[in-house]
């Protein structure tokens, strides 16, 4: 049966189909573009319609996502996909109308906002009608991801983790194997932070007998618990810890550090009396015993050169002030301090300083050197010079010095001596250009004078006359040696 031109047209402008044209694309890009065109026209309705904020999520299939039924099918599609497959299902174009499920919503109808019987609902009712479900894909989350919610992890899998900086809870490790299981593989991963870690959980959920005996065989993870009590500053239970080890000599250590919080001095003092019965080395027993007499003597000479300033007879402590106590300083400190100011008292005396020197068994380097800085703050220069002489069993006097005669000459300039002090420890320099260097440095003008003139060289004789000012007994000098027929020059 021919039909007319007028139904025809009519036919194809009423039904779904299209007529066939050379415009038609046959790719897949035209109707994802056309699929994205219905996706934005249902995001304008939502935007249009404030009054509904109840929207359910369903499947492309009209299920509730979340569902039982939901969960099979998407596991076993899940299972049937290859690793190639994209994460969308796929567009079939060969379908020409989209798959309606028994629901009376489908797809195009809630496109074209049109129910299966043809009548058009507003957009009012559409929305406000509690059937109404958006259809849009739900992404799953990696198994991954969900395993980190059970916690469903080994000690390993979990020491791992850790070193990876990723949350994970040591709650679900309860027995004594699984825990100490994972203090091995802590261990083993040789992770200072997950060790740590891992301990301070053992610390809370085990005993302390047992944290113990437990540690006792693994060195390492003690070293970092006794670390760690000591960063913290649980002296209690480190304590405990290194007398349960055996440690005596440590746990002896710590207890003598408990003096650095005794403010009083005789308070301090008692308590440093009883820290010599503790079981310390050979060589720590001999530092507590000497601590504890330093610091018995700094009281005795404490109390008094105050009385001794208050009364204000005493004439060095008029013109030296005493700037700070003397208590808890160290012994090179205090040594310093009688040298500056009981230098000349007899050796009997708590004071003294070759008493102190004794007692304490000081170098004679390092007394040397502390005196020389005392006095020559001091300016007490006769006391400098009979530091360095000395009498040899012919009774013949000399100048010896334990330390170079440079590093006198460096400690006498920083206390400010005269020219003539220095001049006189410059020439004791045993090298020629070291000695010149000095003497330059500090202008002892007759060091370099007489050094050129033993050295016959007339033109450097002649090049240091230009640096000594016009008119001086230094020039004069000069002048004298280079007009001095009876020195041969080389030059």
């Amino acid at each position: 049966m021919m039909k007319s031109k007028a139904d025809e047209e009519d036919y194809w402008n009423s039904s779904k189909f299209k007529a066939f044209t050379f415009d038609d694309e046959d790719d897949e890009f035209s109707q994802l573009k056309e699929s994205k065109q219905a996706v934005n026209s249902i995001r304008r309705l939502v935007e249009e319609d404030d009054d509904e904020d109840d929207v359910e999520k369903v499947s492309w299939s009209g299920e509730p996502v979340g569902s039982i039924s939901w969960s099979v099918r998407e596991t076993a599609a899940s299972n049937q996909r290859t690793d190639r497959e994209p994460a969308f299902p796929r567009i079939n174009t060969d379908t020409p109308t989209i798959a309606k499920s028994n629901s009376g919503y489908s797809l195009s109808s809630l496109f074209k906002g049109k129910t299966k019987g043809g009548n058009f609902p507003s957009f009012t009712e559409s929305f406000s009608d509690s059937s109404v479900r958006l259809y849009a894909p739900e992404l799953r989350k990696p198994k991954s991801e969900c395993k980190d919610y059970i916690s469903d992890w080994s000690p390993e899998d979990t020491v791992q983790r850790m070193q990876q900086g990723k949350v994970v809870s040591l709650e679900k490790f309860r027995s004594l194997q699984d825990k100490l299981l994972l203090l091995d593989f802590a261990v083993s991963a040789h992770d200072g932070n997950v060790i740590t870690a891992v301990l301070i959980y053992l610390k809370r959920t085990l005993s302390k007998d047992v944290l113990f005996r437990e540690l006792e065989s693994r060195q390492t993870a003690l070293r970092h618990f006794i670390h760690y009590l000591t960063e913290t500053g649980d002296q209690r239970l480190l304590m405990e810890l290194l007398r349960a080890q055996g440690r005596t000599e440590d746990v002896a250590l710590l207890q003598y550090k408990e003096h650095l919080s005794i403010a009083d001095e005789n308070k301090r003092r008692d308590f440093l009396k009883s820290c010599l019965s503790l079981p310390f080395s050979p060589e720590d027993s001999a530092h507590v015993q000497d601590h504890y007499t330093l610091l018995e003597r700094q009281i005795i000479i404490e109390a008094t050169d105050r009385q001794a300033e208050r009364g204000g007879k005493v004439e060095i402590f008029q013109k030296f002030p005493r700037r700070a106590s003397i208590l808890n300083m160290p012994l090179i400190t205090t040594l310093y301090y009688c040298c500056f100011y009981h230098y000349t008292e007899s050796e009997g005396t708590y004071s003294s300083p070759a008493n102190i020197r004794q007692t304490f068994r000081i170098s004679e380097k390092q007394y040397f050197v502390t005196a020389l800085a005392a006095r020559a703050k001091l300016k007490a220069w006769f006391d400098v010079d009979a530091l360095f002489t000395s009498r040899n069993w012919l009774g013949f006097t000399r100048k010896k010095c334990p330390l170079g005669f440079q590093r006198v000459v460096d400690i006498l300039h920083k206390n400010s001596a005269p020219t003539q002090v220095l001049q006189e420890y410059v020439g004791l320099v045993s090298d020629a250009d070291l000695k010149i260097s000095l003497a330059q440095k500090h202008k002892c003008h007759d060091i370099v004078i007489n050094t050129y003139r033993d050295l016959k060289d007339r033109q450097l004789l002649l090049g240091y006359r230009g640096k000594v000012e016009r008119g001086s007994a230094e020039e004069r000098k000069i002048n004298e040696l280079l007009n001095n027929p009876q020195i041969r020059w080389k030059n």
